[in-house]
């Protein structure tokens, strides 16, 4: 991504490893539309073959994070005419977004949400895929779909592996607004900041910490979290020793081990990389 591409509804900015991702619809409380959708969905694809990338940051302009959907793309598909053997327009639009979230949450790059006023619907399911969330004090998060008489269709399945069936039942089936503390308390954010400037010095200091990190070895690890749960515990811890001895014996391994025996930084952690 050495020329980044424009984007209608994304404002791009490479600092260093990070990619900050700046979702720029203020005038929607930065709702997510389809044309939205699409660009992070072009975003994250070329992200995954660019190495120079290891962290991508994703926050809202205006003060607000996301609203959910547009009402306007839902209003444009109540519109569309559906002709025999075609999908449902609804269908099309709900799932494209699905596609989109799931990308995000499988992405080997660390990925940094950053949760300012509005957090909800399809805003709620992006903080919840997010690698390290970050609640400013002005984040409500809300998962508002049943008060509207739809379903969290796409984003029930990630909170509730975000926070448990329980807590994700509560929310989804009341449509509560809950403030940033409560939310850090259920494990939707991680850390709530208590300015504007110490949500840019937490920021700060997770994109440090993801700079003396190997990113082969955190991509891996990424990887191996996900398969918890997905497959037979034997056969995990079996494909997870096969990844440690590749990792030991790799060019990260040997330059890590180095480092540690020479105590110096890993070449990794350079500032320049």
């Amino acid at each position: 991504m050495e020329t980044l591409p424009h984007c209608k509804t994304l404002v791009l900015e490479k600092q260093g490893p990070a990619l900050h991702i700046t979702i720029n619809r203020p005038d929607t409380r930065n709702a997510m539309s389809l044309q939205m959708v699409a660009e992070l969905s072009r975003i994250f694809t070329e992200v995954e073959s660019d190495a120079s990338i290891r962290a991508v940051v994703i926050r809202g302009s205006g003060g607000h994070f996301c609203a959910g959907g547009d009402i306007k793309d839902i209003v444009g598909a109540h519109n569309q005419k559906t002709g025999e053997g075609e999908t449902d327009p609804f269908y099309r639009l709900n799932r494209a977004f699905g596609q989109m979230i799931l990308q995000v949450n499988e992405s080997s790059k660390v990925v940094i949400a950053i949760t300012e006023g509005a957090v909800m619907g399809g805003g709620f399911g992006l903080a919840c895929v997010s690698d390290v969330a970050i609640a400013g004090p002005t984040a409500r998060f809300a998962m508002p779909e049943t008060s509207l008489g739809i379903i969290p269709a796409q984003i029930a399945p990630f909170v509730v592996e975000r926070i448990g069936l329980t807590q994700a039942r509560r929310l989804a089936l009341l449509g509560l607004r809950i403030g940033a503390e409560e939310a850090c308390a259920l494990g939707i954010v991680h850390q709530v900041a208590s300015s504007d400037a110490e949500l840019d010095g937490m920021l700060a200091q997770a994109l440090e910490c993801i700079r003396h990190c190997a990113p082969g070895a955190t991509a891996k690890t990424k990887a191996l979290l996900h398969s918890v749960g997905r497959e037979p515990m034997s056969g995990l811890l079996d494909s997870a020793a096969e990844m440690f001895t590749a990792a030991v014996r790799g060019s990260e391994g040997s330059e890590g081990t180095m480092a540690f025996m020479q105590k110096r930084p890993p070449a990794w952690a350079d500032e320049n990389r």
